[in-house]
């Protein structure tokens, strides 16, 4: 089972279907379909990667 996360929304449908065409006609498709990969295997993970940011002294 898949969790729909704060940010999903620009990847689902209402129907909870993936969107294959990116929401602007000006924008890249070989950069949407890999979005779209990308946060469908965090679908697969359950849980998006976590991102650290550490700060250097």
């Amino acid at each position: 089972m898949s969790i729909l996360r704060p940010g999903d929304e620009k990847f689902h449908y209402s129907d909870g279907s993936h969107k294959w065409i990116p929401p602007n006609p000006d924008y890249d498709q070989e950069v949407w379909d890999e979005q779209v990969r990308q946060h469908k295997q965090c679908h697969l993970w359950n849980e998006c990667p976590k991102v650290h940011i550490r700060r250097l002294v």
